[in-house]
This record gives structure tokens, sequence and C-alpha cells, in this order.
């Protein structure tokens, strides 16, 4: 297997007098040029996450070496193994850990990864669903599963959904609204408003009516729970508009890393600023979210969130999705 050739996406990085540029190709490779690992994977869908543009266009902080090729999710049927959890013709998904970061990643027709990044795909659920949901709709779920955990139940209120046409966003709010929350979706992109009504939100506001810096230090209470993937002036508005007791799942800093806020909610509301991470966390929780996604959890209307490309139209929606100009979920056929 290790001289057999395969297809894959690989950004390389140009010198050049002022800053270096960052060109992507679809190109052969061997598989022996793929790293170690138990498992040789051939993928048959990836998905594109933010994450993946970012390091399409040479962003250090998620890729430091090149050439290099992204893809945060993949899903496809193992070829070998020398894992004895795993054997050959078994199907998998593996999402977060460092693949698609450092580790050469999904949009390729082959990965190689160790045993313990990957899961078994759960019965009622197809690869090619798997990878609609991807890292963004898994961070979603993790999102909604922690703020049940905190007692949010629907009669409480509405739930507001920052970013709702981006991957996780979009997932969200189809979601929520499945189990019953009454949603409000917040957007920059305000023509997709029928688009989110159809998938279950209540109501519709604007980006721009949550994003301006306010000195007091409490507003008017208005979210029984929130997700948010934005961070920055936005997250501080959240965490003052909550109800009393209400909880915002963070995962995301699309606007800011940073947010300014006082110790106020926390102490006279009782408000939670609830933590996600998808990538690290242990493959047993990993392997639960999955199961709970192929049942109680999957989406009536799992393929009204996703397009399909293939790789031609890879390198232009990688552009789109840099540029914040795509919606919903992609899907990579491979």
């Amino acid at each position: 297997m290790e001289n057999l050739k395969f297809k894959a996406l690989l950004v390389n990085e140009i010198a050049t007098d002022d800053k270096p540029v960052y060109k992507a190709d679809i190109v052969e490779r061997e598989v022996a040029e793929l790293p170690a690992g138990e498992l040789l994977i051939r993928v048959k869908y990836s998905s594109l996450n933010y994450k993946d543009a970012l390091s399409a266009h040479g962003n250090k902080g998620v890729t430091r070496q090149f050439p290099h090729t992204p893809g945060i999710d993949a899903a496809g049927v193992i070829v070998e193994s020398s894992d004895s959890t795993f054997k050959a013709g078994d199907e998998v998904i593996v999402i977060g850990y460092d693949l698609g970061m450092n580790t050469s990643g999904g949009f390729s027709e082959y990965i190689r990864v160790p045993a313990g990044w990957a899961v078994a795909c759960p019965p009622g659920l197809s690869l090619r669903e798997s990878m609609i949901i991807g890292t963004a709709g898994f961070t979603a779920a993790l999102c909604i599963e922690k703020l049940l955990q905190n007692n949010l139940q629907p009669e409480q209120g509405p739930v507001l959904v920052s970013g709702a046409t981006g991957g996780v966003g979009i997932f969200a709010v189809a979601l929520l609204a499945q189990l019953g929350f009454d949603v409000v979706a917040c957007t920059g992109k305000a023509e997709q408003e029928t688009l989110l009504r159809q998938l279950g939100a209540s109501s519709v506001i604007t980006r721009s009516e949550l994003s301006e810096a306010s000195p007091k230090p409490m507003l008017k209470e208005q979210w029984a729970g929130a997700v948010d993937v934005a961070g920055g002036e936005l997250l501080a508005n959240i965490i003052k508009s909550l109800k009393y007791g209400g909880s915002v799942a963070c995962c995301g800093l699309v606007a800011s890393p940073q947010f300014g806020a006082t110790v106020l909610p926390f102490i006279l509301r009782g408000v939670n600023l609830l933590g996600v991470d998808s990538v690290n966390l242990p493959l047993s929780k990993k392997q639960q979210i999955w199961t709970q996604l192929a049942g109680a959890w999957k989406l009536t209307n799992l393929q009204e969130l996703s397009s399909e490309i293939g790789f031609d139209q890879l390198n232009d929606r990688l552009d789109r999705l840099y540029r914040g100009e795509s919606v919903g979920r992609v899907v990579l056929a491979i």
C-alpha cells in the first residue's frame, strides 16, 4: 500500500519579498508520505470548517508547517489496521485532535491516524450524514448538551444562537427547534431569514443588534440560554442579557477571542458561561455524542443543512468560507 497513489489538496507556502503566499492545488501523493498511525483510512467524505479555511490561507495559529493538507473532518472505511479495536472494512469517523491542523487531513483520498482518534460510525448514521454534522454540528450538539445539563428547559423562554447561518449555528438552530425550544437566530446575513425560519427559528435578529458595546454592566433579561460562536462584544452582551440562572455555551471566536464583562451578571443573576471544546474531548464522550446524533438527536431535516462539492470546487468554497460568505454545511465527496 505504501506506493499507492491518491489525490489530495496540498497547500504550499511560497516565499516572497513581502510576506509568504499560500497556494492550494489538487495533487497526486503516495501513501508512504502520510504520517504514522495505526489506521489507514480510505476517506469517503469530509466537510468544510472555518479552521480549514484558516489553514488553507496560512494561518500559523492553526497550521505551523507547510506543505499541508487541511481537513479537520473525515469519514471513511479502514483499509489497514494494526490496532485490535478496528479491522479492515470498518466505517469510522475522525474529527478533532490534530487532524487537518498539523497532521495531514481529510481533504484527501487517504489519511493515516492513531487508532485513538477514530470512532465507529454508529448504526442509523451514514458516512455522508456524519459529515453533514461534522465538527461544526458535533460542537453544536455539545453546546446544547451543556445547556441541558444546566437545566435549560423550553418553558423558560427563548434561546439565542449567534452566527446562525454558519456551520455550528445552523445545526444549533435546527436541533434546538427539534427539541422544542423557542429559537432566536442572530446573523449578519439577513437575506437568509427564510432559511432560518424553515429550520425552526421563531425569529431572526441582525448581528448589529447585539454587537454594539454598552457601558451598562447588565441589560434587560431576554435569553433563557444561548449558543455563541462569536466571542467579543456579542458574547459580553449575551451574558448581560441572560435571564436569571441562564447559561451561554461558548465555542468560538469569530468576532474576537476577548470580551469585556463584569462579575455582576454572575453574582446578581446567577448566570453561567459554559466553555465547549470538541478537539480534545475523550474518545468515549465522542462516541456517546455520535450515538446520540444517530438516534434521539438525529435531525429530521439533516439533508437541508448542506450542499455537496467535489475536489474541483474545494478551493473556491474554502475562499468563500474564509471571507464569511458561506452558508450552512458543505460536504466534500471524495
